[in-house]
């Protein structure tokens, strides 16, 4: 089907020089698709085929931790260590697999920190001795990192984006949102250290910044290098709007060449929706959740911008890139169910993706995701999740996705699928 004209088919040249094909992007989403090993699969290449195919400009893998210990949840690939032959020669599968129709594949660099789920490690690390509370999932205590650890979790995100460049992968990503480690170092919540990693913003930030520099010398200057960061932690006292504004101005001193803006953590999770009322109606109606703030970082001297979220229809990405001075679209878990979406829009054939969120939940009306009812509406939440992955996981194995799933049988297989990757788990250790 000959392709219409949008602007969102137009490519896009980061400051290192390295063009991308077309201003979408896949935003990165959590497979599980590995097992006690964290190593990649087949069926990760599998997978990034299929969306290469479906017409995205650019690929960000799911977290690849670069700490096994300290995984973001069963099922992740791990680059911490040397690396045996048989991982290289998954990552170059994978690699290659993410790059067919010009496609260009970015891996996102994560360390959980004390977002670390108990059932993998009752102990995770953070910043301080800070908590993480939050219904659905179960953190420890996490212990506070000395000196020495931090210099080795700095080099760790250096290695892991050499190997990434190694393997044939065209770019990394920073994970620093969301509250894993990065992102509770920027948290005042969770960061009450006193020396120069706490503190003032300057020193919560030096450890994204210190990443950075490891990551970039690891990779060299005409490497693509983006960072995810949260526009705010939607928590009192948090990280706010104007941290935000200047931690993108530091990034921008560092060369970075690509800043996805997000937000949230798992005490207040906008990454996975925005609580109703705390959604504007005139950001409701152009559907991407931090364009007003993409305006006022478009405002400020930072680098191109990726923005992430609730965008389903087409007149709207193309305002978020006329208007809101944004470089590119990024496209999440529409793309589980319609993994050709983007060819869809560019062709024409299609201007709003699918809205699973409104076709994945239990029951309508009150018994929605913003229902009264908490543990219905938690339950939608992490039953929309749990079918994402699910719909991963079939295209991993090559079928098509499967709109008749549901959310309450995602959750519940999702469960079962995530106790028996951590019996091998238990049975390896």
């Amino acid at each position: 089907m000959p392709e219409s004209t949008t602007v969102l088919n137009t490519p896009f040249t980061l400051p290192c020089g390295v063009t991308l094909k077309n201003r979408i992007a896949k935003g990165a989403m959590t497979e599980g698709l590995s097992d006690e090993t964290n190593m990649a699969k087949p069926s990760h290449a599998r997978l990034y085929r299929r969306w290469a195919e479906g017409g995205t400009g650019l690929l960000i893998t799911g977290n690849v931790m670069v700490d096994h210990r300290y995984l973001e949840r069963p099922g992740n690939i791990a680059i911490d260590g040397k690396q045996t032959n048989e991982q290289l020669s998954a990552l170059k599968d994978l690699s290659r697999s993410g790059q067919v129709n010009g496609t260009a594949i970015w891996i996102q660099l994560n360390h959980a920190g004390r977002q670390t789920p108990d059932f993998i490690n009752p102990q995770p690390v953070g910043p301080s001795a800070v908590q993480t509370h939050t219904s659905g999932v179960k953190f420890g205590l996490p212990r506070a990192l000395e000196e020495q650890d931090i210099q080795e979790i700095i080099q760790r995100f250096g290695y892991a984006a050499g190997i990434a460049r190694q393997t044939g992968f065209n770019g990394v990503q920073i994970h620093s949102a969301h509250g894993y480690l990065l992102s509770s170092f920027l948290n005042p919540n969770a960061n009450k250290r006193q020396d120069q990693w706490g503190g003032n913003l300057k020193n919560r930030a030096r450890l994204l910044r210190e990443v950075v520099r490891s990551v970039r010398e690891n990779v060299g200057p005409e490497y693509p290098v983006g960072v995810k960061l949260n526009s705010s932690d939607f928590q009192k006292g948090g990280f706010s709007n104007q941290d935000c504004i200047q931690v993108a101005q530091w990034l921008q001193e560092e060369g970075i060449d690509l800043l996805e803006i997000s937000g949230g953590n798992y005490e207040s999770p906008a990454m996975v929706d925005l609580p109703e009322e705390k959604q504007r109606d005139s950001t409701r109606k152009r559907e991407a959740y931090f364009l007003e703030f993409a305006q006022m970082l478009h405002d400020s001297k930072t680098p191109p911008l990726m923005v992430t979220g609730g965008n389903r229809t087409r007149q709207a990405m193309e305002k978020a890139i006329g208007q809101s001075g944004v470089s590119i679209i990024g496209i999440a878990r529409p793309l589980c169910g319609q993994p050709d979406g983007p060819n869809l829009i560019f062709s024409g054939a299609i201007g709003t993706l699918q809205k699973m969120e409104e076709e994945v939940r239990i029951g309508p009306g009150i018994l929605g995701f913003h229902s009264p009812f908490k543990f219905i509406a938690q339950l939608n939440g992490w039953g929309q999740l749990a079918w994402c992955v699910r719909q991963m996981h079939e295209m991993s194995e090559g079928c098509p996705p499967n709109r008749k799933f549901g959310a309450l049988g995602s959750f519940i297989w999702l469960e079962k699928h995530n106790k028996r990757i951590l019996t091998r788990m238990k049975g390896q250790s």
